[in-house]
């Protein structure tokens, strides 16, 4: 079993981000998740607690397949807490698929930048095990290099050329889900409502 933090400065401010990490699915650097779900969402106290339910694709090869029995769709647990007052987008997440050879326990949270609030500090945790294969310490550390490096290349898309908004207009009309949208708005009243 492993811990790892990390950190992570962007140029952009919390509201920015927050909205850009609310809707970082679905999007062409990981066209993996197939399907965004919520399984609950209610307000408490100001703060918006949402739980998702991710749903990925991926191509495994079939001598993996029929070794473990699986189909391709993973499935991950999402719970988050938006918390406009204070400023705080805090996200949970672990994964329900594979459990017992790997666990993910991943812990995001957005908060402006001490020294700058025009910039937002990502902080990253997460614990990784990896149970009953050889080589288990390496393949720890490429589990988080990849979560690291795509959670960071997603955001990164948001912010590339061209307007933020439209990037996740054209996201929200190809969502086969109204749910996403839905969110959006009680996300964006949520704000309005605490004066943030």
């Amino acid at each position: 079993m492993k811990l790892y933090s990390s950190e992570h400065t962007f140029e952009h401010s919390w509201e920015t981000v927050a909205k850009a990490a609310w809707r970082k699915y679905p999007n062409p650097i990981n066209p993996a998740v197939v399907a965004l779900d919520v399984v609950d969402r209610k307000i408490e106290n100001g703060v918006l607690k949402t739980h998702r339910l991710i749903s990925s694709s991926w191509s495994i090869p079939g001598w993996v397949h029929s070794l473990l029995g699986k189909d391709q769709t993973c499935y991950v647990s999402e719970f988050s807490e938006v918390n406009p007052a204070k400023r705080t987008l805090t996200l949970k997440s672990r994964n329900l698929t594979l459990c017992s050879l790997l666990t993910v326990d991943e812990r995001l949270v957005y908060t402006p930048h001490p020294t700058d609030t025009k910039k937002t500090l990502l902080q990253q945790e997460a614990v990784i095990s990896i149970q009953g294969v050889p080589l288990t310490n390496y393949l720890e550390n490429v589990v988080f290099d990849t979560m690291t490096s795509k959670a960071h290349q997603v955001l990164r898309y948001f912010f590339s050329p061209g307007t933020i908004s439209s990037k996740h207009e054209a996201t929200n009309t190809n969502c086969a889900s109204s749910s996403i949208r839905i969110v959006d708005i009680i996300y964006q009243r949520i704000f309005v409502l605490c004066g943030a």
